[in-house]
């Protein structure tokens, strides 16, 4: 327990949103941004990398799988050390790793190389994801808490409409090895992140480092002041009291599996899993099957970016309406919604003439799909305790990257069988079902602190 008694989360719950927690968001979006470039790239430059090492459609899906593979190894193993030893010093080693391994991508000189400094760049990239999740949930008011986390993964279609820009203007200058270098320059953010990101106090607390917790509280609540140029700041408020101390580095998964949480782990990794199935055997062979369909490379990849544009307005609806609506029925909403279109753009697809039928729904697409991540990212993390936050939104994201990994295979062994219809109405089924188990089985956590929701 922190000054006269309250406990980290009754402090942090009471503070205005203030331009801190603004800095604090921008930062960690970020690091998102960048992140979801290095990984995005890869949709814009496999038809040039297919062309150079003459790869088959399925070695080309087994190198776009290749970044997923070490996300599921980096979200397994991030959550379980970030629970154990901190938020902070995981988020900072994995912006390290994701620069290093794109640096390394500029300079593979065989497909083999260049998909084992994909396996590393992903796992960097899944080190990353759940811990943002999990630091932005704990240092955000619960009233702002879903807008906030939902927004930061809006930095996820701009980083993928970023990386189109940059494809379609460099691509044909530079090639797509110096792109890759170009990439890893970000990695340097890191600095920043050392010196203006905190330690979580809810973590610290519940790590039994009380002195630790109250000592990083001091400081934000003085930035808070300082943000909002006043010296008062509201009473803490009382909020349920939960007992843990510092466990195992297996303790958090177990916990997860416990009789509270079991329901809770099925339904989110289930969702996961068959939402991140769907979208990345979609999204990973957008610009290739565009150029499969006969449009140049250009071209592709211009319409790429095009109908990227459609999730920028998809996840700010989808921050309005997680606090409006609900995190669960806006779930079901843009993944229902992301299904129907992605069907429908399958189709327009075989028809490769019909150049506005294909970008309007191409739009549309994305406009569901990208609300359905806001609400994915927003909802995962407020399912467990701070004890578990972690790896419950670690292990989940690896599910989902297990599908990450199936997805552009699955599309490249499909494709030549069924062609592009055939491929998206696959992965339209796949976003029904994730709908319905969220239907049948997702419980509501909107406005509620981290703590009760806990006990729920």
């Amino acid at each position: 327990m922190g000054r006269q008694g309250y406990s980290a989360a009754e402090r942090l719950e009471r503070l205005p949103i203030s331009g801190y927690h603004r800095i604090i968001f921008i930062i960690i979006a970020l690091a998102f941004f960048f992140d979801s470039m290095d990984l995005a790239m890869m949709t814009f430059l496999l038809g040039s990398i297919k062309t150079e090492f003459g790869l088959s459609t399925a070695q080309a899906g087994l190198l776009a799988s290749s970044s997923f593979f070490g996300m599921v190894v980096g979200a397994s193993l991030s959550g379980m050390l970030a629970d154990r030893f901190g938020r902070k010093p995981v988020f900072q080693w994995s912006i390290v790793l994701w620069g290093l391994a794109s640096y390394l991508c500029s300079t593979a000189q065989t497909v083999e190389t260049l998909t084992l400094f994909r396996i590393l760049l992903g796992i960097g990239m899944g080190m990353e994801f759940p811990i943002a999740q999990s630091m932005l949930s704990e240092l955000i008011p619960a009233k702002r808490r879903g807008r906030y986390i939902a927004l930061m993964d809006g930095f996820w279609p701009l980083g993928f409409v970023a990386a189109g820009v940059l494809s379609y203007f460099l691509l044909p200058v530079i090639g797509w090895r110096d792109i890759f270098l170009v990439l890893a320059i970000p990695a340097v953010f890191v600095l920043a992140i050392r010196f203006f990101i905190p330690e979580s106090p809810r973590w610290l607390e519940q790590a039994g480092r009380h002195e630790a917790a109250d000592k990083v509280l001091l400081g934000i609540e003085q930035k808070v002041r300082d943000s909002l140029g006043r010296a008062d700041l509201p009473e803490p408020i009382a909020l349920p009291r939960i007992e843990s101390a510092p466990g195992t580095f297996f303790s958090a998964f177990q916990q997860l599996w416990s009789a509270q949480y079991r329901q809770r782990t099925m339904m989110i990794w289930s969702v996961w899993f068959f939402a991140l199935l769907g979208f990345y055997g979609l999204t990973s062979w957008l610009s290739a099957l565009l150029q499969q369909s006969g449009f140049a490379v250009t071209q592709s990849v211009y319409y790429t970016v095009i109908i990227s544009l459609g999730g920028i307005p998809g996840f700010l609806m989808a921050a309005w309406l997680v606090e409006r609506w609900g995190r669960k029925p806006v779930c079901v909403v843009t993944l229902l919604g992301g299904g129907v279109m992605a069907f429908l753009y399958g189709q327009s697809a075989v028809f490769g003439g019909n150049v506005g039928l294909l970008i309007t729904s191409g739009l549309l697409m994305q406009f569901f799909l990208f609300g359905m991540w806001a609400v994915l990212y927003t909802y995962t993390p407020e399912l467990y305790p701070t004890s578990a936050r972690a790896t419950g939104s670690g292990f989940a994201s690896a599910i989902g990257r297990v599908g990450s990994l199936l997805g552009p295979l699955v599309t490249g062994l499909v494709f030549p069988i069924t062609g592009q219809g055939g491929v998206f109405a696959l992965g339209a089924l796949c976003f029904a079902v994730a709908a319905l188990v969220v239907w049948v089985f997702g419980m509501e956590t909107k406005g509620k602190t981290l703590e009760e929701l806990t006990q729920a």
